[in-house]
């Protein structure tokens, strides 16, 4: 396995490994450092079939099934189908994944350690990829913090709610997403996790606060929780925290959940787009993994 930086704040190349084959503990715990100190890690040219795949992301923690419960292969409700490709005039795939600013299943109480996909179609114009999936390094974006702010928010908790990103998405023109069911909701429910959040791998402090899903600071006047989470959001809303992953098909990428933020780009209309998509919860005891 060699691991190859990118050169930019985030992501690594990892060439020499065939994520088909089983892992071995050695290479569990080779990823997992990878992970927390690149954030996001891609594996290219990979062929593996969907059994394959779920079994790469249980090597890290469990998988989530999506609380919408919709789009996902036979056979696989954890493995789930991001695409806007039709079938028979329906949607095949969730179309509009990921496009807003947030991590994923920090609103739930157990979150998410990483998120992988696997680009089975890769939309194209003119030869040039389309649909970026960009991130932002949440590492530094919490070491970059003032001193009175890295105090104002340490030991706080901020509020993270599902229904937000939803109802994001369902209020963008042409939107075909329901309402979430109040069954949905129930699964759901608001969850609070701390700001300045200890990251399992790397030990160090990373931002865990994005526009995405959190609502409000938990026992903070309102005017003042508005003022400082716009400051926390445009904080880390710098360029000089932003990659951009070009993506090719074949690729596996596999990001942090806890020390990145993303977004998708939907730059490519009816371009077809097809992804695999697996969450991995953060159920492990990673310390211990990389020790």
């Amino acid at each position: 396995m060699h691991i190859i930086p990118s050169g930019d704040i985030l992501c690594a190349r990892i060439e020499g490994i065939d994520l088909q084959q089983a892992l071995t503990p050695a290479d569990i715990k080779t990823i997992l450092i990878a992970l927390g100190r690149h954030g996001v890690l891609c594996f290219p040219r990979q062929t593996l079939d969907v059994d394959a795949f779920a079994a790469f992301g249980q090597c890290f923690g469990g998988l989530e099934i999506n609380v919408a419960n919709m789009f996902h292969e036979p056979n696989h409700p954890e493995v789930m189908i991001l695409s806007n490709i039709k079938k028979d005039g329906k949607q095949i795939g969730l179309g509009d994944a990921g496009q807003g600013w947030h991590t994923d299943m920090s609103y739930s109480e157990l979150i998410a350690l990483t998120t992988i996909l696997h680009a089975q179609k890769v939309p194209l114009q003119n030869g040039v990829p389309l649909g970026n999936t960009e991130f932002r390094d949440m590492h530094t974006a919490y070491d970059d913090l003032p001193a009175d702010v890295k105090a104002a928010i340490e030991g706080r908790t901020a509020t993270h709610d599902f229904d937000k990103f939803w109802e994001m998405m369902r209020a963008r023109p042409g939107n075909t997403r329901p309402p979430l069911t109040a069954a949905q909701r129930a699964k759901k429910p608001p969850v609070s996790h701390p700001i300045a959040y200890t990251h399992p791998v790397t030990g160090k402090k990373v931002l865990y606060c994005t526009i995405g899903y959190v609502t409000h600071i938990d026992g903070m006047p309102a005017k003042e929780s508005a003022e400082l989470l716009d400051f926390l959001w445009r904080h880390q809303d710098q360029e000089k925290y932003l990659y951009a992953h070009r993506w090719t098909e074949g690729d596996v990428l596999m990001w942090d959940d806890i020390g990145t933020t993303h977004n998708a780009v939907a730059d490519y209309g009816d371009n077809p787009r097809y992804m695999r998509r697996v969450q991995v919860l953060a159920s492990l005891d990673y310390p211990a993994m990389v020790a």
